[in-house]
């Protein structure tokens, strides 16, 4: 068993999760880690293990055929990703892109075990359930903002949801990063980011904003 993986299980889902099964998932899991920026899972990749996040944060977006991208929902430190688990579960491969928001600590679970454990550990069973349910209320809110929302709207909630994600107001990124987050153009991205900076909403600095309003 990995001492150091089991710990951090401790710390994160110990609550939730039975003792024996956090003890399975620190001898079969995969400890791995990955820095600001580091793609964890293209488009077209097979799904071999489930993604358990420890520490840090994951951007989840969708992607087309020419490669544009639209963010769906972040993972915090306890999520895992419904697009991971239906793949995982059908033997399909990956239809998301993910992207660490920040230095993250991740568990990979080799897919052979997930049936398994759903049958042997009812908290596991409630686990994944309750981690669908989110994820679909993700997705719903995605929905609803593309729908209903203005897009600096849109862009606000997407700023809050950043500082939510990452416990810290200020931002680091760009003008074009934000654009491809939200599937419009940096043109746009800048001319409402200067808005809500007059509406005292954001402060801005070289490649980074400050939330003020959260």
């Amino acid at each position: 068993m990995n001492q150091e993986l089991f710990e951090k299980l401790e710390d994160t889902v110990g609550f939730m999760l039975e003792d024996d099964l956090v003890k399975e998932i620190a001898t079969v899991g995969q400890l791995r880690k990955a820095k600001l920026g580091q793609t964890l899972m293209h488009v077209g990749d097979p799904f071999t293990h489930m993604p358990l996040l420890l520490e840090g944060a994951i951007k989840i977006m969708r992607e087309d055929k020419e490669g544009n991208e639209l963010l769906l929902y972040y993972l915090e430190s306890g999520d895992t990703c419904a697009m991971s688990l239906s793949c995982c579960m059908g033997n399909k491969k990956s239809k998301i892109h993910a992207v660490a928001e920040e230095d993250s600590v991740l568990v990979m679970i080799p897919v052979a075990y997930l049936d398994t454990w759903m049958s042997q550990y009812q908290s596991w069973k409630a686990f994944i359930f309750e981690s669908i349910r989110l994820r679909m209320d993700e997705f719903l809110e995605t929905i609803d903002s593309l729908a209903f929302m203005r897009m600096d709207e849109r862009l606000l909630k997407y700023l809050k949801d950043r500082v939510r994600v990452t416990g810290s107001t200020e931002i680091e990124t760009t003008h074009q990063q934000i654009a491809d987050d939200l599937h419009t153009s940096r043109v746009v991205v800048s001319r409402l980011i200067k808005q809500l900076e007059h509406e005292g909403k954001v402060k801005l600095g070289r490649n980074h904003l400050e939330v003020m309003e959260v």
